[in-house]
């Protein structure tokens, strides 16, 4: 057995979260620290594998002598910090964060941003039928994953796990400006005229549901789609000497799609095409 070397040493900063003492390693975000006191501070552009993007301030909180509310996936902890996660201030402006976007895009498959809609009591039709919307077809160009901007929030960790912060393709970036901005290709082409070499990694990251296994797409669009009825098991992937960590999704016997742990040393839920869509074989009689 191989053994793992330890990290270095960081002292721990004191602060209070809340009214209650907490005590982080030096570094830590006050996300961090609020996850590891049981807080449930909601996020969307935050991602365990990239750096924090500060996009969707769905997060924000209250720090005592800060003049503005600060995003607490991305704001280190410091010695001595009062942070308050739950004041009228924070939950006013999550509200209206929440509102503008599920009032602007297709919120219905990011995990718990209903939940978080009934809990701070957000009503997005107040803006009206006119809200601006894209209203855009999914692009369906491709046997592997399916893009859906309708579903976008532009957090942008998409475009930097396709970038310099994981695969260095460079295949997805940021087009237009202001409202029109969106995520999209070079020259805004088919996915198969890009540089887009398939390994999957934006959907690992996506948090709505924007880009999805295409198994995934069809079978929501066919209402056969029940996550509480799939079973994860993670295995090692077979198809060379890496050693990539794969959690193969299963439902009716069947695998819908293919993940991997964050956590692996290896990985960091970063996989290649063959690790991400090459199962098919596993489950072919033939």
């Amino acid at each position: 057995m191989t053994a793992i070397p330890l990290g270095v040493p960081r002292r721990l900063v004191e602060f209070t979260v809340d009214g209650q003492e907490a005590r982080v390693p030096e570094g830590s975000t006050i996300l961090d620290a609020c996850r590891a006191a049981g807080k449930d501070v909601p996020t969307l552009c935050q991602g365990d594998t990239l750096t924090p993007k500060n996009a969707c301030r769905v997060c924000v909180v209250e720090v005592e002598g800060a003049r503005t509310l600060v995003p607490a996936c991305s704001r280190r902890a410091e010695a001595g910090m009062e942070v308050r996660t739950d004041t009228e201030r924070a939950r006013h402006s999550r509200r209206l964060v929440l509102e503008l976007l599920a009032s602007s895009v297709d919120l219905s498959t990011t995990p718990k941003a209903a939940e978080w809609i009934k809990e701070y009591e957000a009503k997005p039709d107040r803006f009206g039928p006119d809200a601006a919307r894209l209203n855009e077809e999914p692009k369906v160009d491709n046997d592997l994953y399916v893009r859906d901007y309708d579903k976008c929030i532009l957090c942008y960790k998409c475009v930097d796990a396709c970038g310099d912060q994981w695969q260095n393709t460079f295949a997805i970036s940021v087009a237009g400006r202001g409202f029109d901005a969106r995520i999209a290709v070079e020259h805004d082409a088919p996915l198969t005229d890009s540089a887009c070499v398939y390994c999957g990694n934006c959907i690992e990251v996506c948090p709505t549901g924007a880009l999805s296994f295409k198994s995934e797409f069809d079978m929501r669009a066919a209402g056969t789609w029940d996550e509480s009825a799939q079973t994860g098991t993670t295995t090692v992937c077979a198809y060379c000497g890496v050693g990539c960590n794969l959690t193969l999704h299963v439902q009716d016997n069947e695998i819908v799609k293919v993940t991997s742990p964050h956590d692996n040393p290896v990985t960091h839920g970063n996989l290649c095409i063959k690790g991400r869509f090459g199962y098919q074989h596993v489950q072919n009689r033939d």
